[in-house]
């Protein structure tokens, strides 16, 4: 029963939002996985998960940021575009509002700030 009750009490907890800045900090010292979480208020969430590579630059990692997330998401209610080379913003188009959340990052050297805007 306590597993059940845990998903319901951790999206209480989600800070809802119509537009979400996700931060690149550093280029990736390994390949590695992002796995990220965006969850529109009142309805299941999306699993974004970005493969990274050895290597990539900062940049590198922001472009491949946003293109995991222009395909995870349903281009009708969500408008993903770069900012900075480094940033990746995420907009509502229609729909509720919604969260982003890093669920877990393998990258080595390669940190990620998700902020409300």
């Amino acid at each position: 029963a306590p597993a059940a009750a845990q998903p319901a009490a951790a999206s209480s907890d989600l800070k809802y939002s119509n537009k979400w800045r996700i931060e690149v900090k550093e280029g990736a010292n390994n390949d590695g996985v992002a796995r990220f979480r965006v969850t529109p208020q009142g309805e299941a969430p999306i699993e974004v998960n970005v493969s990274i590579k050895d290597g990539r630059s900062e940049n590198g990692v922001a472009s491949d940021v946003q293109k995991a997330f222009r395909a995870a998401l349903d281009k009708k209610r969500f408008k993903v575009e770069g900012d900075d080379f480094e940033d990746v913003l995420v907009k509502k188009k229609s729909g509720p509002d919604f969260s982003i959340q890093l669920i877990e990052s393998t990258l080595k050297g390669t940190h990620f700030d998700v902020e409300r805007e």
